[in-house]
């Protein structure tokens, strides 16, 4: 009765399973063919951005100055590529150690990201050492404190140089947040999510070692006529002259704020005319003066001929939401 049923080899060669699938798989492997999802990378074609790209230009002649009085080595810094893909399969082709330094670019919402490879770090420390222009061997191990402060330092001078360069188009303020060497905490977006990537090339002593600057595709959306404007770097005098003009025509609404207090319903309800609410505040207070919604100085509270008046003592100056008071006139 035995002998009627099929064995399991027999079940998979009918099903076309076993080892034809197996030997399918293996056959792939060998042959080193694998599956490529086009959505991974998407070229930019030529004239996408020409203003971002003309902006790099101009940034990569005023870096390599900079550079060389850190590193006279320093050849040639060429910007090889520019390209959209998505943020996590990018990440992924990053090799280990490197370093990810996140920015910000205000007014700019959202952040970007600096990666250095480790190959152009251990170039540098090579050569800042009297060493040949190559990068040493290093496998499994981070960078130890003297790379990163190197890092810090060569991170530093492009972020710098980078924030002159938009002065004269569009002025912003470029912030370090933090330096990463853990891939997973430089997360700038969700890992499915498009990035503008410009790839650069740093040449010393002969040996080209690459370094990324990561934007979020839609960062430069507020200044879109900037980044894909054929000539973004020139400044019409007449256009600036009259929008300054407008500008200055402009009218604001200036509050004063003596005091904030709570008071209770049954409290508030109880008021008629006449009824006197002691304030508590005097001549020598300090009373923020707020221009439209924002706080903008501190003033003293007098009076100029029988008319209420208020004198600016120092004026506040708000850095991403840190509030630094400087000293101010009248």
């Amino acid at each position: 009765m035995s002998e009627e049923f099929l064995s399991q080899e027999e079940i998979d060669a009918l099903l076309g399973g076993g080892e034809s699938e197996e030997k399918k798989e293996e056959e792939l492997d060998k042959s080193g063919a694998k599956p490529f999802d086009f959505s991974e990378v998407e070229h930019i074609k030529k004239g996408g951005l020409p203003g971002l790209d003309m902006i790099f230009e101009r940034w990569i002649k005023l870096f390599r100055e900079e550079v060389r009085k850190i590193i006279h080595d320093v050849g040639m810094v060429s910007k090889d590529n520019m390209y959209i893909s998505r943020f996590n399969p990018f990440m992924m082709k990053i090799p280990l150690p490197a370093s990810f330094s996140i920015f910000t670019m205000r007014p700019l919402k959202e952040n970007a990201l600096l990666i250095i490879d480790s190959r152009l770090v251990f170039t540098v420390i090579s050569v800042l050492f009297g060493g040949p222009a190559q990068p040493f061997k290093v496998e499994g191990r981070e960078f130890t404190k003297l790379e990163t402060k190197i890092v810090h330092d060569f991170v530093e001078v492009i972020l710098k140089t980078f924030e002159e360069v938009w002065e004269s188009l569009y002025p912003i303020n470029v912030e370090l947040v933090s330096v990463e060497l853990n891939p997973s905490l430089a997360k700038i977006v969700s890992p499915n999510e498009k990035i503008i990537v410009v790839e650069c090339s740093l040449d010393i002593g002969g040996y080209e070692a690459p370094f990324f600057f990561v934007f979020p595709q839609g960062m430069f959306m507020p200044i879109k006529d900037i980044v894909y404007s054929q000539s973004p770097l020139t400044e019409d005098p007449v256009w600036k002259e009259t929008l300054t003009e407008k500008v200055l025509k402009l009218k604001l609404k200036l509050s004063l704020e003596l005091l904030r207090k709570q008071f209770k319903v049954r409290d508030i309800l109880s008021w008629e005319e006449g009824t006197e609410i002691h304030l508590h505040v005097s001549k020598d207070d300090e009373f923020p003066l707020y221009v439209e919604e924002s706080k903008k100085f501190l003033a003293k509270l007098g009076k100029i001929e029988n008319k209420y008046a208020a004198m600016i003592t120092k004026r506040i100056q708000e850095n991403n939401e840190k509030k630094e008071v400087k000293d101010g006139g009248e």
